[in-house]
């Protein structure tokens, strides 16, 4: 089933919610669900899928032959970075109110959002800053067994490690397991020098609150502070 959606301006608990054009129904873009309007009730889910956050610099070094839309959008406004929500994201400050927060990380710290198996329940939100200072991340969601490489334009890409173990990482392209086996990171994918292939896995890029009003029973990874301690 194909459905067409656009930004309806409403919100739910600070996180935007989408307006399938055809019924009017509105979808939480978290959960990938409608949850108001004639489509609730009908077990639909949309298909998750992995993005990446980058710089567009980065992705044009390593997909030159990328098609982007033109700024030419016939309107009179300022497309330019920030400009529209730039006293917003100078501080921590909230828009709107949510019903709970956490203290553990700022509300606007970013944080990679996984989830494997919506129905399994299990989630975890993985912050940035530790990714950054972790450029190769090993984890476990819900019986997944997962990778997370992040490059220096703070861009992390999670994939299945099949239980492998990666050593080495030069920042880039090639990744080592623990036996010595070098792999290459695409963007669907990791392949050995072999031919084995392990799969890209579905991923997230939000702002702490939002992550965490959606799934209060996350899973965090974060740096230590001293404040921990």
């Amino acid at each position: 089933m194909h459905y067409e959606l656009g930004t309806s301006g409403f919100l739910y608990r600070s996180d935007k919610l989408m307006v399938d054009k055809a019924t009017q129904s509105l979808w939480n873009t978290l959960q990938g669900r409608p949850v108001i309007g004639p489509l609730v009730g009908r077990d639909i889910q949309l298909v998750r899928r992995s993005v990446v956050t980058t710089t567009w610099g980065e992705w044009r070094r390593r997909h030159p032959k990328t098609t982007v839309l033109s700024l030419r959008t016939g309107f009179r406004r300022d497309y330019g970075e920030g400009v529209a929500y730039r006293d917003y994201f100078a501080t921590d400050e909230l828009m709107f109110s949510v019903a709970i927060t956490d203290s553990r990380l700022g509300n606007k710290s970013e944080i990679l959002g996984l989830i494997f198996d919506q129905d399994a329940g299990g989630s975890m939100a993985i912050e940035i800053e530790y990714l950054r200072a972790h450029p190769v991340h090993h984890g476990e969601l819900s019986g997944q067994k997962f990778v997370v490489f992040t490059d220096g334009s703070g861009a992390a890409r999670v994939y299945d490690s099949a239980g492998l173990m990666f050593g080495r990482w030069d920042g880039d392209r090639t990744a080592h397991d623990t036996t010595g086996e070098a792999w290459e990171l695409f963007e669907d994918r990791i392949q050995s020098d072999a031919g084995r292939k392990l799969r890209r896995l579905p991923q997230h890029r939000a702002f702490w609150f939002g992550w965490y009003a959606a799934y209060p029973g996350s899973e965090l990874v974060r740096s230590v502070t001293e404040s921990d301690e």
